[in-house]
């Protein structure tokens, strides 16, 4: 910790005490220690000193004691010079807890000697100049207060000083106000204030517009910090004088920070300390030495040189507070009733994907200084630019920004965006990755839906559910071509990385596998179960996303299921899934096996990869992945299985799987595993090439891959049986797959 700030603070910390000393002996010398002093119509006395130290000021008197406990806090001053480096945070945080104390007490003083000098109202007195409020009675307190811990007021910024001008003051009041934020104000630089600028800027100012003119001098910090404290003890059930709860609810319930604007001297230097005991962290403008490392605050104590249009993002993201967005801006209506709506052929006026245009979604974290939260860019053809029935290619990039935020989270973050795009009233989504599929129907176009709107949608919803592991968020919507082949690229190395963090787990060695349910929407008894060696069938998330997921959402769509009991390890099936595949299908689906298409296969939904099919000529298998448009040995092109299959039954001789599953060890191993692959597009084998030769090494045919047909070497049983004969493919000669 920088000893400069220290040393200011502390010599901050003399002069006030110093001069409430002097103006509590000339109070007491002119209306006697009989005096009745406090704040008006408030059963918490002076609140600071009510709630810190437990003792209530009703007279003069009574503030004796309190006045020498603000001497007793005063460290030694710093020495300019000494050769060895000492902690001074402990004497910083008592001198400015010893100042604010004494405020306090001065500005208890102040209603006695001026009684007319605050205005006790809610609302300012702009036609008699009256603007300073002072400190809130128990009714604004109740009535605000409450805001407070019902979360409709997520904290406040404590402004002190005035900005440049009176543009830039309203610039950061309105953008506070935008996040429900309370901003409470005191001080004032070079004879001005920031109330004062917002009165000259045209800003309504008062309890009713959460922008609140405390007073013009630096003690009039203490009510801010007052009101804090009547919070903890009305709302929070904190006993006065229990210092250490009072400061620790602050800290965790009253997300509060500090905004200095200006030349911060001494006294503000004291203040910007006592604050700090509460949590409260500042933020600057002005070059002052900082307090970066974490202790007291959540996060740093003091930050300074602040651009002023970063000011909010910045104080919001150093005190560790989390902006709730409770409206979706969308012109259309948004639940989860909309989540299986489908958008027919005959009603789209825009699609993307689903095979035929390129789709893809991304989320990837990103520093916090590159990411303006809300910001939502479309960057090609919007809906003004197409004709109905027309299709476009979309790439929808998503960038996160936190303290918290973790590359484990992409994924799950990623794979939400399925469910909260669908929660819109005429908007279609299937698939993931860079399979996804969009179709906009033309009555939400009607109501004025723009692609816009789906970065509008994840912003909200992504700060709703997920606003505890990151702060900010901005989208990129792709619809220009060109920039949707350099994203796709780019996305599919993301995936290539995510998919590889499970090599080496095994099935056998996790006693706890995880559920997704995000598809029921579409397939209400499709219960998809993630094991280390079985990744999710849409290929987005494998067992480390899951549990991942279900630490950040306990309640959510990634349950932990206890495998409990092996029934049949060769086909993959334990009683504990069963049991909660069971509920979770709505009683539907009893039992069904991991590594098995030919007996009780998994279920699968409409957001598969790919889908598997057994070719009985042939004693094998094919599989087909979405983007292929063609015919396959099935006699059935992708979208006619998926159509088949897709509801989220048990389809015997048929599964839907994910590419990653393809060389998993475990796929179809209750089959006779990989050996049994005898077709697939040869699109998807390019684009597995690598894995399939390392495991046809590990299953000693590194010639595997060869002897696998594709639509090159036919589209019927019959041709491919031809083709694995003189390939010499090991399905010919292995036992029926029939059984």
């Amino acid at each position: 910790m920088s000893r400069l700030v220290a040393f200011a603070a502390i010599q901050g910390a003399y002069n006030i005490v110093s001069k409430a000393e002097g103006k509590f002996k000339q109070a007491m010398d002119k209306y006697g220690p009989n005096q009745p002093i406090g704040f008006p119509n408030t059963a918490f006395y002076l609140p600071i000193i009510y709630s810190i130290l437990g003792i209530k000021i009703e007279k003069l008197a009574d503030a004796e004691p309190v006045m020498k406990i603000c001497r007793d806090l005063l460290p030694p001053h710093i020495k300019a010079q000494h050769n060895i480096n000492l902690p001074y945070l402990g004497g910083t945080l008592d001198s400015g807890m010893a100042a604010i104390l004494a405020e306090e007490v001065v500005e208890a003083i102040r209603y006695v000697e001026d009684p007319d000098f605050y205005f006790q109202s809610e609302e300012c007195d702009f036609d008699n100049g009256k603007i300073w409020l002072g400190a809130a009675d128990d009714t604004v307190m109740r009535k605000r207060g409450i805001e407070f811990v019902d979360g409709s007021a997520p904290g406040f910024a404590a402004i002190v000083g005035a900005a440049p001008n009176p543009e830039i003051a309203k610039m950061i009041a309105q953008d506070y106000q935008k996040k429900n934020l309370y901003v409470f104000m005191c001080a004032n630089q070079n004879g001005t204030s920031f109330s004062q600028q917002l009165i000259e800027a045209g800003v309504e100012i008062g309890w009713n517009t959460r922008l609140v003119p405390f007073g013009p001098d630096i003690s009039a910090a203490v009510f801010a910090l007052g009101f804090a404290n009547r919070a903890a003890m009305a709302f929070g059930g904190v006993k006065p004088g229990d210092y250490a709860t009072v400061l620790k609810y602050n800290k965790d319930r009253v997300f509060a920070f500090v905004n200095a604007f200006g030349e911060v001297n001494a006294e503000w230097a004291a203040n910007a300390a006592g604050a700090i005991n509460w949590g409260f962290p500042t933020i600057a403008d002005t070059d002052i030495p900082e307090i970066l490392p974490t202790g007291v605050c959540t996060y740093e104590h003091v930050v300074s040189s602040v651009p002023y249009e970063q000011t909010t993002a910045k104080s919001i993201e150093v005190r560790g507070l989390k902006v709730t967005i409770t409206e979706i801006p969308i012109p259309v209506s948004y639940g989860p009733a909309f989540e299986g709506e489908r958008v027919r052929k005959d009603d789209v006026y825009l699609e993307c994907g689903g095979g035929k245009t390129q789709c893809v979604e991304l989320v990837r974290i990103a520093d916090m200084e590159s990411v303006e939260d809300g910001r939502v860019d479309v960057v090609g053809p919007d809906i003004k630019d197409v004709k109905p029935g027309q299709r476009l290619p979309l790439a929808v990039v998503v960038e996160v920004a936190g303290r918290k935020m973790q590359e484990d989270y992409e994924p799950i973050l990623e794979r939400q965006i399925h469910h909260l795009v669908n929660y819109a009233q005429g908007l279609m989504h299937i698939g993931q990755r860079d399979i996804a599929w969009y179709r906009l129907s033309k009555q939400a176009v009607e109501k004025g839906f723009t692609l816009e709107h789906i970065g509008k949608i994840l912003h909200a919803k992504f700060h709703q559910d997920f606003g505890a592991i990151f702060d900010k968020c901005q989208i990129k919507i792709y619809t220009d071509e060109a920039r949707v082949k350099e994203v796709v690229p780019m996305a599919q190395h993301a995936y290539k990385n995510r998919d590889e963090r499970i090599e080496g787990m095994t099935d056998e060695a996790i006693e706890t596998y995880y559920s997704c349910t995000l598809c029921q929407s579409f397939a209400p008894t499709h219960v998809c179960v993630i094991s280390p060696e079985r990744t999710g069938l849409c290929g987005a998330y494998n067992w480390l996303d899951c549990k991942a997921s279900n630490e950040i959402n306990p309640t959510g769509p990634n349950q932990p299921i206890a495998k409990g009991e092996t029934l049949d390890p060769n086909l993959g099936n334990w009683k504990g899934v069963n049991d909660f595949v069971y509920k979770a299908s709505r009683q539907s689906i009893s039992s069904y096996n991991f590594y098995s298409l030919i007996y009780d296969p998994m279920t699968t939904c409409g957001c598969c990869e790919c889908i598997a099919a057994v070719l009985p000529m042939c004693n094998g298998i094919m599989t087909v992945n979405r983007d292929f448009a063609g015919e396959t040995p099935s006699g059935m092109k992708f979208t006619t299985l998926a159509g088949t299959i897709g509801g989220g039954n048990v389809t015997p001789g048929f599964v839907g799987h994910s590419k990653y599953n393809i060389t998993q060890r475990k796929f179809v191993s209750g089959d006779g595993g990989l050996m049994r692959l005898v077709w697939m597009p040869k699109m998807l084998k390019e684009e597995l090439r690598d894995r399939l030769l390392k495991r046809g090494e590990e299953i000693g045919i590194p010639n595997l891959i060869d002897m696998i047909a594709t639509e090159e070497n036919g589209t019927t049983e019959d041709e491919i049986y031809a083709f694995l004969e003189s390939a010499g493919h090991p399905a010919l000669t292995m036992d029926s797959i029939l059984g």
